[in-house]
């Protein structure tokens, strides 16, 4: 029995790989990267037959470690300074009116690659300042020059993400909890106008009350938006699938999240962090 036989009926998604090609050919001819690639997410192929993408700058080689992440582990080559022009194209070739912007952790950068990220979401708003654009970024290591440019960068959404609850950070390598929620913190210190959001996993061995307090915590540092999927193992090299997590408790805790406080909660078994992005201004 394979490991996709032993996944549950809810979490069997069908993938044609006509879908991919024409996406794909475009990041290729600009020499850009996605996550959606990179990272393996079982959205790729309902993605990409809408041509919307998540851009991965920065390259695809992350300097951390964690063993729930598929992107390559190694030293990173130096930024391309033509990046964030062939992302501003390539976003107004595929007609995107909202765009994710991430990147592996850069911690070989002084400022973690924050500079970067300014000059792309410059690069897209300069050739529409219509285009809504979100990044998710590293920690950054809770640089606070760095995070003051992301905050100022003129993106609608910045995203950060949890991941998981504190006891089971040992699959964040290099990362800490609180140092995460500071940098939610400090972005909305920076600049009180933007919408900060945040995502976890569910199925690393969480409890429901470990979920609560952690979604209790985003809230308590300006944290509007929250993002909750099902963590699926990209090989038998990561850290292994503990549960299947049954669509009712996402429900669950997308009711719950939704009465604390949360502006949107998006939260289904196949939720990523940009997955349907566009959907959390719209209902926000």
């Amino acid at each position: 029995m394979t490991h996709e036989d032993r996944k549950p009926p809810w979490l069997r998604k069908p993938m044609r790989l006509s879908q991919l090609r024409e996406v794909q050919a475009m990041m290729d001819a600009g020499g850009l990267h996605t996550v959606c690639r990179e990272a393996a997410c079982p959205n790729i192929g309902e993605c990409f037959s809408q041509r919307t993408a998540t851009f991965l700058i920065l390259g695809n080689r992350c300097t951390r470690a964690c063993t729930f992440c598929n992107v390559s582990r190694g030293l990173p080559d130096a930024p391309d300074p033509s990046e964030p022009e062939n992302v501003a194209l390539t976003v107004q070739r595929l007609g995107l009116r909202h765009v994710v912007i991430t990147s592996p952790t850069r911690d070989d950068l002084a400022d973690g690659g924050a500079a970067h990220f300014v000059r792309t979401v410059a690069a897209i708003k300069g050739r529409d300042a219509s285009i809504r654009v979100e990044l998710l970024i590293p920690d950054l290591r809770e640089n606070d020059a760095a995070l003051t440019r992301i905050a100022q960068s003129g993106a609608e959404i910045i995203g950060h993400n949890l991941e998981t609850v504190p006891r089971l950070y040992h699959v964040r390598k290099g990362a800490e909890y609180t140092r995460s929620l500071h940098v939610l913190e400090r972005l909305t210190e920076r600049n009180p106008s933007v919408l900060t959001k945040s995502g976890i996993m569910l199925g690393l061995g969480e409890c429901e009350s470990e979920v609560l307090t952690l979604m209790r915590d985003l809230l308590s540092v300006g944290c509007s938006l929250l993002s909750i999927g099902q963590y699926l193992s990209p090989s038998p090299r990561h850290a292994p699938v503990v549960e299947y997590v049954e669509p009712a408790r996402f429900a669950f805790f997308k009711e719950a999240g939704e009465e604390m406080g949360f502006r949107y909660v998006m939260s289904s078994p196949y939720t990523r962090s940009s997955y349907l992005a566009h959907q959390y201004l719209e209902e926000a």
